[in-house]
């Protein structure tokens, strides 16, 4: 019984959390950008525009526009696939049109455009991180692909958005839309980013030293994370250097540096952004 339990766990997380990622995209079409008809791209924003020229619900319009994507993705994705979209654009299409009758939160279209694109951004991250898909211009990029040597499938998607977005401008004879709709992207894109890899960022850090060793030691005895040493060549000199590799929370940054600097003064710091990190200290692989 509990091996059952186990196994169908992941498909239940999974369906929920698209449930709950169709609820919060929906609140972003419903409260932000359908009342200010910002055409934002991909299938939900073709159906705002002709929303917003027919009066036609935008839930069941952007069911419509999917359906010849799906089939026509039918072939190359495979019918498990398709069924996963087609599950998925259904239930953010109801719940749209279900929530339809909420009120606009603002009549500004900037802050429209910021708020829609973070609940756009927390859903679609969610869409990612749990492996389903509504279809859209993503699946549309996948399927066009082939006829358009040259391009990779994100080229083909902004493409695809890009047009949906100047077809917005044009119709509604507002230009003011590709400006709004760029910062829905560019929020939208940022959030999902955070929402994928986490919010606890941490530093990667390459320290380049004559006393390797020595400054390995000190950083073991007061840190419980990893190092790794490389060796390398100081080509200036023609000399050996100890490049030692280790990841740090950013709040152990600062006392990385300091033991650095007590063994080695004239060591090399190289710090940068990780968006993420699996393993001990951090977050282990088999959490994801």
């Amino acid at each position: 019984m509990m091996e059952r339990l186990r196994t169908k766990a992941p498909w239940l997380e999974r369906y929920l959390f698209m449930v709950v990622a169709c609820f919060i995209y929906a609140l972003a079409l419903d409260l932000f950008l359908q009342p200010a008809s910002i055409v934002a791209g991909g299938a939900t924003g073709a159906a705002i525009l002709v929303n917003a020229k027919t009066g036609l619900a935008v839930g069941m319009v952007s069911i419509a526009i999917n359906l010849p994507i799906l089939l026509l993705g039918l072939k190359t994705q495979g019918l498990p696939f398709i069924l996963r979209c087609f599950l998925t654009n259904t239930v953010l299409g109801v719940i749209t049109d279900l929530l339809a009758f909420l009120p606009q939160v603002t009549d500004q279209p900037l802050l429209g455009a910021l708020y829609g694109g973070v609940l756009q951004g927390a859903a679609i991250g969610l869409f990612v991180k749990y492996a389903v898909s509504s279809g859209g211009t993503e699946l549309l990029g996948r399927v066009l692909r082939p006829l358009l040597p040259g391009l990779t499938i994100p080229q083909v998607i902004a493409l695809l958005d890009g047009a949906v977005v100047l077809a917005g401008a044009v119709v509604l004879h507002n230009p003011e839309n590709v400006l709004y709709a760029l910062i829905v992207i560019l929020v939208s894109s940022r959030v999902s980013d955070m929402v994928i890899t986490g919010f606890a960022k941490s530093k990667l850090c390459y320290i380049i030293t004559d006393r390797p060793e020595e400054v390995a030691d000190l950083l073991l005895q007061n840190s419980p994370r990893g190092i790794t040493n490389l060796n390398g060549t100081g080509m200036y000199a023609r000399a050996p250097k100890g490049v030692l590799m280790t990841c740090v929370k950013a709040r152990q940054l600062g006392q990385l540096k300091q033991l650095v600097s007590a063994v080695d003064p004239d060591a090399f710091v190289i710090v940068s952004e990780t968006t993420e990190v699996l393993g001990k200290g951090f977050k282990q692989i088999d959490e994801e």
